[in-house]
């Protein structure tokens, strides 16, 4: 088939760090915007990006992008694709679909409008009147943005940040795929410690144990694309045995996870023993005022309680003053904290030497970083 194009989506702030991911597997082809970054490869590339990106949501195959100021001209633009090369005559194509800043705003005419415009163009491959739809799913999007509309197929299905491992969930949870941006931005080490004193279910520390074993995170799962006759299963099986063959289970990893919840720790061992790392992490109920380590340099990477809810700010306050106090005797490490509270830096009592806006959901925080200096070279 060739080269085909792809985009990476991602949510607001991590667009470079997808970037560098797409590039560490060998695709420089690409183009970053704001929520996704484009790219170009072959089939195998589906295969690998789906099982490889820790920080993308999902990975999309482009169909085509178009001007599209009536339903006429979307109707005619969307049939003139070559959807038969990917969609078989028992293939499974439902449309969803979103419209912003554009003439045609009605998103349920617009998805009507792309389905039949699919299915006449079907129609004429597969000379029948009428699709099942029985066979493997091709979940297409039509997303327009300022009178554009750029027509894709979900390669992956469920969300990139179902890894597999988290079947339980606590207060509160943070994506696993945001969890692996925080600690990607800072750069850390797999021979350096790394602690999270609110380690809640384990993600932060679990993604990290991935992270440091080079274990692809997209192992434990499957994928909508895998199920398309058109790639071939050799690809797929390529794909992960390459995965496979990349984990170093030799590697000594430093990652701690406290919390002060014992419910929080018993989940956080279950969720890790799942992912296939609990002999890397070491996990224990500890407050966070109790924080210490042998370690003369290392990262702190955590995502504390915001006090979103009413009344707890005065409690989430004093929470950062301690932070402050506790963090400041580990003068030699690196800290980096994931917020919403937007007077942070005054409690920590600590400018921070860089901060970044990221969105934990929908919750627009800054991600504060704090940098230690570098271990002597040896």
């Amino acid at each position: 088939m060739g080269k085909i194009h792809l985009i990476a989506t991602a949510a607001f702030g991590i667009e470079a760090v997808v970037s560098r991911e797409l590039k560490n597997l060998g695709y420089d082809d690409q183009h970053v915007e704001n929520g996704k970054v484009t790219f170009s490869g072959d089939e195998s590339a589906i295969c690998r990006t789906n099982l490889w990106l820790r920080t993308a949501d999902r990975v999309l195959l482009k169909m085509g992008e178009f001007k599209a100021l009536s339903f006429e001209e979307l109707f005619e633009k969307t049939k003139a694709l070559p959807w038969e090369q990917w969609i078989p005559e028992d293939g499974e194509f439902p449309v969803e679909g979103k419209s912003v800043d554009s003439k045609l705003y009605s998103v349920p005419d617009c998805q009507a409008i792309v389905k039949k415009a699919i299915v006449e163009r079907l129609k004429q491959k597969y000379k029948c009147q009428w699709f099942k739809e029985t066979g493997p799913r091709y979940r297409i999007e039509v997303a327009l943005l300022k009178d554009m509309a750029t027509l894709t197929i979900d390669t992956s299905g469920a969300g990139l940040h179902k890894r597999g491992y988290r079947e339980l969930v606590g207060g509160a949870p943070l994506k696993e795929t945001l969890a692996s941006a925080l600690i990607l931005i800072s750069r850390w080490k797999n021979d350096r410690a790394l602690f999270d004193p609110f380690c809640g279910s384990g993600t932060i520390p679990i993604e990290a144990a991935m992270i440091g074993l080079d274990m692809a995170p997209g192992l434990q799962r499957e994928f909508d694309s895998e199920k398309w006759p058109n790639i071939p299963k050799a690809l797929w099986a390529e794909a992960r045995k390459e995965a496979r063959e990349m984990i170093n289970f030799d590697r000594k990893l430093k990652i701690h996870g406290t919390d002060i919840s014992e419910d929080a720790v018993r989940l956080a061992r279950y969720h890790a023993k799942k992912a296939g790392v609990d002999k890397y992490i070491h996990i224990q109920r500890m407050p966070m005022s109790e924080i210490r380590s042998k370690e003369k340099y290392g990262f702190i990477i955590c995502n504390p309680p915001y006090g979103e809810r009413l009344g707890q700010m005065k409690e989430i306050e004093k929470l950062y003053r301690e932070m402050g106090n506790v963090f400041s005797s580990l003068d030699t490490w690196s800290y980096y904290i994931l917020t919403s509270h937007q007077g942070f830096e005054k409690l920590f009592g600590k400018k921070a030497n860089k901060k970044r806006k990221l969105y934990n959901g929908r919750i627009q925080c800054n991600y504060y970083q704090f940098y230690g200096p570098p271990p002597p070279k040896v």
